[in-house]
């Protein structure tokens, strides 16, 4: 990956105060919207397979309500720090508030290396860590979801030890379940299919055609993997692909099935028949017609941005381009589909899950992706509108249309008391 950091919280902060700048927001306003409205820090011990204890630490930030009960990920990761669930929460904020479902934005991590885990051991500090922040969750709260190196299993264990603390099941209080417990139909694919959706959207916006564009993918886990196998369905040529090993590249084309079954049998990319290895650097600044980052925060930045070959860039992780990188993308006529209309998909089955549990009534498969294609849609061609009539790139336009929401929910509450 490369290594340039720069604070997720500064960028996503730097992000909002551009669109405060351009929407005139009051000083009052920019005070509240910059600030996340609750941080909580955890420190709890998790007893080892060889009966050793270790204390970790662990973060929920909810960053603005005014919209509805706060929605976010969980992730596992020893890279997880307070600065980095402070940025995606108040990401989460905008996304919500660029495809308008009625959330506001929350975070959470716990620092630890789960690869080196056994099940015991993360089911063990997966209930503890549900313990500890259980004094914010709840369906009408915050509702947390899987994210990086979480997944339904994770999402099990932690609804089932809220209810074991209420007394009776709350489906509604997680999202991301497995589907015997109230999980929805689609989730697993929904930020994957939400990538899809926009990126069918920017090729017919610019006049692409599927079959004649080529698409490098950073990241090969739940989004890049999926987002690789749906465009490749869709005719695009996947040349370039990566995962923590590294990068494969072949510029007449990657077969991506052989390549998911290749991951699946050898935990990795490495070794793939007929590609060249490159690194994680080298594959973003593949020539190519479509990068998507599905990885870290962070990846392009101002020392290799004005190498990007790509005519889009459709951001799948969170943060992936730094404020400096955005201005050099730009400046080379790069149409950037940012974060928080990109990888949307996710939230909004979230949502749909949520509406779900609450009514006790679960819709088929082909409804979630319809109504996941119709909101993304509707969604990307507001973003587009917004940033037209603003004449400013798309990720100003998805912000002056996300701020603009929340700040007027922000106004019509008022401040208490």
């Amino acid at each position: 990956m490369v290594v340039d950091f720069v604070s997720p919280y500064a960028v996503a902060v730097a992000q909002f105060d551009e669109a405060a700048d351009r929407l005139g927001l009051s000083q009052a306003m920019r005070t509240i919207l910059r600030a996340p409205k609750r941080e909580l820090s955890v420190n709890f011990p998790v007893r080892l397979d060889n009966g050793d204890v270790q204390v970790f630490t662990g973060y929920r930030v909810q960053h603005n309500i005014n919209r509805g009960p706060a929605k976010g990920g969980i992730r596992f990761s020893p890279q997880v720090s307070l600065d980095e669930v402070r940025a995606l929460a108040m990401w989460m904020t905008w996304k919500c508030a660029v495809v308008n479902i009625p959330f506001g934005g929350a975070k959470g991590g716990v620092i630890c290396d789960p690869h080196q885990m056994s099940r015991g051991e993360i089911e063990r500090l997966s209930r503890r860590y549900a313990t500890e922040i259980s004094i914010l969750m709840g369906p009408n709260s915050d509702i947390p979801a899987p994210d990086m190196n979480t997944n339904p299993q994770i999402m099990a264990w932690m609804m089932d030890t809220y209810s074991m603390h209420q007394g009776y099941s709350v489906p509604a209080a997680i999202t991301g379940k497995p589907l015997a417990i109230g999980g929805s139909e689609g989730r697993l694919e929904a930020t994957a299919r939400g990538v899809l959706v926009v990126t069918k959207a920017a090729m017919r916006h610019l006049g692409m055609v599927p079959e004649q564009s080529s698409v490098v993918i950073q990241g090969f886990g739940n989004v890049g993997g999926i987002s690789a196998r749906l465009l490749h369905e869709l005719g695009c040529k996947v040349i370039g692909l990566s995962d923590v090993s590294g990068g494969v590249y072949n510029p007449h084309g990657i077969d991506v099935p052989t390549a998911m079954r290749f991951s699946r049998e050898h935990g990795n990319l490495r070794g793939l028949p007929g590609v060249e290895p490159v690194s994680n650097a080298e594959l973003l600044e593949l020539p190519c017609d479509i990068l998507i980052p599905a990885a870290l925060e962070n990846q392009i930045t101002g020392a290799n941005a004005a190498r990007v070959q790509a005519r889009v860039v459709i951001e799948a992780a969170n943060g992936p381009t730094t404020t400096e990188a955005d201005h050099i993308l730009n400046e080379n006529g790069v149409l950037v589909i940012p974060d928080i209309l990109a990888n949307a998909g996710g939230v909004t089955v979230s949502y749909f899950e949520w509406v779900q549990d609450l009514q006790h009534f679960f819709w088929s498969e082909a409804e979630i992706n319809q109504r996941l294609d119709a909101i993304m849609s509707r969604s990307f061609e507001a973003v587009l509108q917004k940033s037209q009539e603003q004449e400013t790139n798309l990720r100003m336009g998805a912000y002056l249309l996300a701020v603009s929401r929340v700040a007027e929910a922000t106004e019509l509450r008022g401040i208490y008391p």
